[in-house]
């Protein structure tokens, strides 16, 4: 995923304890209750005989995760070994294909490999310096041409490099910043002060997302954009980023082949732009307060940047993977399952392993998908609306995958009933919780709710909504055109150590493994958690299958508005 948000509990807690300890499956059953550990949390409860096995699970990612499918990387081998198995084990289930008669989506992507220089120059104010590749900085381009120079390019502060009319707010007021770079923040105004009356507080809007800031600094004419890099309010260290963001990149194809784009995208390290403001004569936080001020102005640096890339450019396809199982009755009303097949291939060698299996990121939600689907296929009776299961490429490029679907969809989107998204599941056994990232939205939370109170948990709404997870992950593409959609799971509260070792266990997990090498499948793992997300996702398919109505969107979704227009009021 695009950033981990259902941490494995595995990772720190030793399977003997967890097998000892985790066969609850009893809890509170009412939004955000705390619980803790009981003698009934050992009781659990009796699995229904629908055909999702942990023992399934745990099969599909091991095959999903080895070295022979080399980090899943789209436009690799990797890419041919898991849309094949994918699909084999699709059409095994006895699954239709898509309405061309293929189990495969064509998704037209660029790919480009971007070499920027060793260093950056800045100067004009006392002596010049350099900034260092990777340490510093990094640095890609959209443009599909050979060579990008920027010599001496204007640098400007444009605070969050936001334009928000509804919010009364344009960082970019007053400010022509043709043929100049920008330095923006991370997230959006009212993170660093908490502040509720600043867009949303902490909780963070598709203003502080890195896709926002590259498309604003680009309408808005610039020849590049660097978003500062902070732990905190990106919720990732600088090592995800400079691993990110080296190699080759994919993007959509575009008909002016990028010329629309910013030359040069990328990011500084926080010391790197901590050095940028001191050459300029300002204190970072200083800045960092006024960014966050309304009536921010955005303020020339005084100096220019000095810097060139190289590329190479390969135009193809990627696919997405799709089967459909019919509706008994209602065939053209259609719910949809996803997850994304692809990871970072391989990679920069860590401790000798270069090889990025994404076990947890994301064979596991595949791996769900999956079992979810022998779950439909066994199951009497059958559901009235189709149900479709969508194995999306490049998430971890920028939702690519699913953002081609929500665009191209092989399914008419006012017929989509919903969208159910797996991504990243805890591999730590069996929890109390069921956290919905972006509780509130929609009326699926009321479903969420419903099927989890089978299970004996707990609704959770996201614990961190300042790290933005609902724009993270492939339900946002659908979310974007309307769809009502659904990304949650376990993974806040253990049966086993309760909220305090699934805490742990986030921080470790985003420390040492996310975007790793060392992201890979585990025989120890406990399962049986995955099993009951996998579960949970299966039953709510199962209940909107048989109904006639629509879920809709919550009054103040932003995205509700869209789904109106798509689908008005009958």
């Amino acid at each position: 995923m695009t950033r981990n948000f259902f941490s494995p509990l595995a990772w720190a807690l030793p399977a003997a304890l967890l097998l000892a300890g985790c066969q609850g499956n009893s809890g509170p059953a009412t939004t955000g209750t705390d619980s803790t550990a009981t003698a009934a949390d050992t009781a659990l409860v009796a699995a229904p005989n629908d055909g999702i096995r942990a023992a399934d699970i745990g099969r599909h990612m091991q095959v999903l995760a080895s070295d022979e499918f080399l980090g899943r990387k789209p436009f690799s081998a990797g890419e041919t070994k898991t849309i094949g198995y994918l699909a084999d084990e699709l059409r095994k289930l006895g699954l239709q294909p898509g309405p061309d008669g293929s189990y495969f989506q064509n998704v037209p992507l660029v790919q480009i490999t971007t070499t920027p220089a060793p260093t950056m120059q800045i100067a004009g104010k006392g002596q010049p310096f350099e900034l260092q590749y990777q340490r510093d900085y990094v640095a890609v381009t959209e443009r599909e041409q050979a060579r990008i120079d920027l010599k001496n390019a204007p640098l400007v502060f444009a605070g969050y490099g936001v334009v928000a009319p509804e919010y009364g707010w344009n960082d970019y007021a007053g400010l022509d910043v043709k043929g100049k770079t920008v330095v923006v923040l991370i997230n959006d105004p009212g993170f660093v002060t908490g502040d509720t009356t600043l867009f949303k507080g902490r909780a963070m809007t598709y203003y502080g997302r890195w896709t926002y800031k590259f498309e604003e600094a680009a309408r808005q004419g610039a020849a590049g954009v660097l978003i500062v890099h902070d732990t905190k309010p990106a919720s990732y260290p600088w090592s995800v980023v400079a691993s990110s963001w080296a190699g080759e990149q994919l993007f959509p194809q575009s008909a002016d082949r990028g010329a629309s784009k910013c030359a040069l995208e990328g990011w500084l390290s926080l010391d790197a732009a901590k050095r940028l403001l001191t050459a300029a004569g300002q204190n970072y936080e200083q800045v960092l307060q006024a960014a966050n001020r309304p009536g921010f102005r955005p303020r020339p640096l005084g100096l220019t940047l000095s810097t060139s890339l190289t590329t190479k450019i390969e135009r193809k396809a990627s696919k997405n993977v799709l089967a459909v199982l019919p509706g008994t009755t209602r065939p053209t009303e259609y719910i949809i399952y996803t997850a994304h097949w692809d990871h970072l291939g391989v990679g920069p060698a860590v401790q000798g392993d270069s090889i990025y299996n994404g076990a947890v990121d994301n064979a596991s939600g595949c791996a769900a998908l999956l079992s979810i689907a022998k779950g439909f296929a066994q199951a009497q009776p059958k559901p009235q609306r189709s149900i479709v299961f969508l194995a999306v490429t490049g998430e971890e490029q920028g939702l690519l995958g699913s953002a081609y679907y929500a665009q191209h969809p092989v399914f008419p989107l006012a017929q989509t009933v919903a969208n159910l998204n797996m991504d990243a599941l805890s591999t730590g056994g069996p929890m109390r919780d069921f956290t919905v990232v972006g509780h509130g939205q929609s009326e699926l939370d009321d479903y969420a709710a419903a099927a989890a109170k089978e299970q004996n948990r707990y609704i959770l709404p996201d614990q961190t909504p300042e790290m933005g997870h609902f724009f993270r992950s492939d339900h946002f593409s659908l979310a974007h055109v309307g769809v009502p959609a659904l990304y949650a799971a376990g993974g806040f509260d253990a049966r086993q150590g309760g909220k305090a070792a699934a805490q742990r266990s986030r921080d470790e997990y985003d420390e040492k493994h996310y975007h790793q090498p060392s992201d890979e499948y585990d025989p120890s793992w406990d399962l049986r958690g995955m099993e009951q997300d996998a579960r949970l996702l299966f039953r709510i398919g199962q209940r909107l299958g048989q109904e006639t109505t629509f879920p809709q969107w919550k009054a103040g979704s932003e995205f509700k508005a869209t789904r109106e227009k798509s689908r008005p009021a009958r």
